[in-house]
């Protein structure tokens, strides 16, 4: 077993044959050539044509391993660049001694070749082996001619040298080209960073790394040229404009200059132009919408270049920081019709000019932060953290996380404000640390409004507290009942989107430098963003909600019915489940609406849905279907089961009594039961059957529930008075 064991693999063996080919068939090469082989084709034999064909084997060996290593991304050494030279040369010095020397430039054509595409020192080291080869071919034989040879190699390190040169000229001027268009792009981004005010117009200064702080001016400028399309999208789309552009002022704030637009005209002006004049000079002196339309056509239309079109409608809003008063540009929609444009579209396109002003505003405090350089790659990644939570308890997560890695924070926390019967409550949404006394506790904790800070922070929208914490009489952050011990640092910041507070962000730390200048301010970005990911999340949740629910009731839709029950139907299809369907209606509830009025039957439909609600099972499915219908999936429930619901539902609805203006009223509910797969499996089938059993019970004298073995057996159910 030993002696087996020693014996290299069969594949690892070839692998090193294979390999030692090309070497080989140089070395052989050599000896032949030394010893005045290959002195015209009438010398050539057997033993010449065979070391030929290994020659061209190693050539296609060098070849096949060349392709593949680079097939799968392998790297080249300098092993390979010289077995692949060196196999050439050899070949082209046996071509030019059997043709007698005559052809001798052949091999400065492929010296060159080789110097070109390969490596400088596997070049030179190539022109040693092109060197000994011709010392071989030229000093051999009777003649030994030493001029030859010095000729001979003088040709090829003129040539080898003069193509090494060409081609690193080359190769430099496209690097200078390169250079010079990226230099441009950089002037671009500066001059686009400047309108943006992300640095100042007069600055020259030079920042310790010029490379990190061009790539963070492209990345600043790329996210506001991001958020300028995606806005001119939405307002192109919504508006149905014939063009909607984004006009900036010039960094001498002198001049308009298109910074993007959405058009179907080619005409849109490009180059600057006096931000004084036309329509859109008015805009910005009044620094007010301007709203406009004619059956006539226009005047004052300075966007177009050249003979502009005809326009019937014109809607320009001023871009202006909330915060300095200064005006930055102007975003206009104009049209070709005569549709004027509504108030609704003026309140909508002045909302866009704000959320561009803010990715603006953001990227300007983001700049002030790219001093901070071993804390930078951080920050962009809690951004991006934040821009990619879906759902508020995720950016509450994110937000954290990010802080305490950004501060190093021994406790943080995401608090939400919220109404409830007109008096404002706070609630730690979430919190890191353990600082907190009794921190279990403090999440998910509800608190009304007070003199904390917390509450303060709100109604005021500044981050507080103003002084040192230690210098503070009380520290009362969330209520009198909740401690923090042992914070030496305590910042508290609102989150805010627009002229909204949604909460606010507790950050502490033990230590009273953790919470410096820097760190403050990079901690304000971080509440910017995530008072912006919150209330995305929040809108996100709410038109979902609106997508699945019913507005009036806030059961499931019918849309969101239908596909729940395909789901629960394929699951009690695939095992075997019961699964019961039941559908209701209010009995006489059109006499409802006509005797105590749309508002009553309102109000007795959201009654209902309570009940049903309350009533049903947290597996079970309660949707509105259509009017005063409602329908209830209830799985893993036989007929039998549906039938004990269903009648625990009816009662509590018998039960009930809705006071109106016009006395107490009360009203009945008949139901019906179907049930998969007795009933069938399909849902059109069940939805039938369900719908036959509430008729007959509306038939049979309402207030009751029918199931589809009762409707079937004819058995006249004695009707409850109501």
């Amino acid at each position: 077993m030993s002696a087996l064991s020693a014996i290299p693999p069969v594949s690892k063996l070839f692998h090193s044959l294979v390999r030692a080919v090309p070497a080989a068939g140089v070395l052989s090469a050599f000896i032949h050539l030394a010893r005045g082989g290959f002195r015209g084709l009438h010398t050539l034999g057997w033993t010449e044509a065979s070391l030929v064909l290994f020659l061209l084997a190693g050539l296609a060996v060098m070849g096949w391993r060349r392709f593949t290593r680079g097939a799968v991304g392998a790297p080249l050494y300098l092993r390979d660049d010289l077995e692949l030279g060196a196999v050439l040369i050899a070949s082209a010095f046996i071509v030019v001694a059997i043709a007698g020397g005559e052809i001798f430039p052949l091999i400065y054509l492929v010296m060159a070749f080789l110097v070109a595409f390969l490596p400088r020192n596997a070049g030179l080291a190539l022109l040693g082996v092109a060197l000994a080869f011709d010392a071989l071919v030229t000093l051999q034989g009777p003649e030994r001619s030493v001029p030859a040879f010095l000729t001979h190699a003088a040709f090829l390190a003129l040539f080898a040298g003069l193509y090494h040169l060409v081609l690193s000229a080359r190769i430099a001027a496209a690097r200078r080209a390169e250079n010079a268009a990226v230099e441009k792009r950089i002037k671009e981004v500066e001059e686009r960073a400047r309108t943006f005010r992300l640095v100042s117009s007069g600055s020259h200064d030079n920042p310790p790394d010029v490379k990190d702080e061009e790539k963070w001016l492209l990345a600043s400028v790329k996210e506001i040229e991001g958020a300028v399309g995606a806005a001119l999208e939405i307002a192109e789309t919504a508006l149905h404009t014939h063009t909607c552009a984004a006009f900036l002022l010039a960094s001498d704030d002198k001049g308009l200059k298109l910074y993007d637009c959405r058009s179907a005209s080619d005409r849109v002006q490009r180059e600057r132009f006096n931000a004084g004049e036309g329509m859109l000079g008015g805009v910005l002196k009044r620094r007010a919408p301007v709203r406009m339309h004619s059956a006539h056509g226009l005047k004052g239309i300075t966007w177009y270049d050249g003979s502009a079109p005809t326009l019937g409608a014109v809607l320009a809003v001023p871009i202006i920081e909330a915060a300095s008063g200064l005006v930055r540009g102007v975003l206009v929609a104009d049209r070709v019709t005569h549709n004027p444009f509504s108030d609704d579209d003026e309140k909508l396109l002045t909302t866009i000019a704000s959320e561009v002003l803010r990715s603006i505003e953001v990227e300007r405090v983001m700049s002030y932060i790219r001093k901070t350089r071993d804390e930078k790659d951080r920050f962009f990644r809690a951004i991006e953290e934040l821009n990619r939570a879906g759902s508020p308890d995720q950016v509450f997560l994110a937000v954290l996380e990010s802080a305490r890695q950004l501060a190093g924070l021994d406790f943080c926390a995401v608090t939400i404000v919220s109404e409830q019967e007109g008096k404002r409550a706070h609630k730690v949404a979430r919190m890191l640390g353990v600082t907190a006394q009794g921190s279990k506790a403090l999440e998910g904790r509800t608190f009304p409004d007070n003199n904390g800070l917390v509450a303060n922070v709100v109604r005021y929208g500044a981050p507080l507290p103003g002084r040192d914490i230690k210098s503070m009489d009380r520290q009362v952050i969330f209520d009198e009942d909740t401690q923090l011990r042992g914070l030496a640092a305590l910042k508290i910041f609102p989150l805010t989107a627009g002229d909204r507070i949604l909460g606010t962000l507790v950050a502490g730390s033990r230590r009273k430098a953790a919470l410096d200048h820097d760190v403050l301010r990079m901690l304000e970005v971080i509440a910017i963003q995530a008072a912006q990911a919150v209330l995305r999340a929040q809108l996100y949740e709410a038109m979902e909600r609106m997508a699945t629910t019913d507005g009036m009731t806030g059961l499931y839709n019918n849309r969101t019915f239908q596909a729940k029950a395909d789901e629960m139907l394929a699951h009690s299809r695939r095992y075997g489940r019961k699964c019961s369907l039941m559908l209701t209606d209010v009995d006489h509830f059109k006499s409802v609406n006509d005797t105590y009025g749309h508002l009553t039957g309102d109000q007795v439909l959201k009654g209902v849905a309570r009940i049903l609600r309350e009533q049903a099972r947290d597996t079970d499915i309660v949707a509105r279907y259509g009017g005063e219908e409602f329908a209830i999936l209830m799985p893993e429930t036989d007929a039998k089961g549906a039938k004990i619901i269903a009648e625990r539902i009816r009662e509590a609805i018998k039960a009930e009594v809705f006071q109106t203006e016009m006395g107490p009223l009360k009203v009945t509910l008949s139901l019906g039961i179907a049930t998969a797969p007795d009933h069938g499996t399909d849902k059109l089938v069940l939805v039938e059957q369900a719908d036959q059993c509430l008729y007959y019970a509306k038939r049979h004298g309402r207030n009751q529930s029918v199931t589809v073995a009762e409707a079937q057996g004819g058995r006249k159910l004695q009707a409850v008075e109501g």
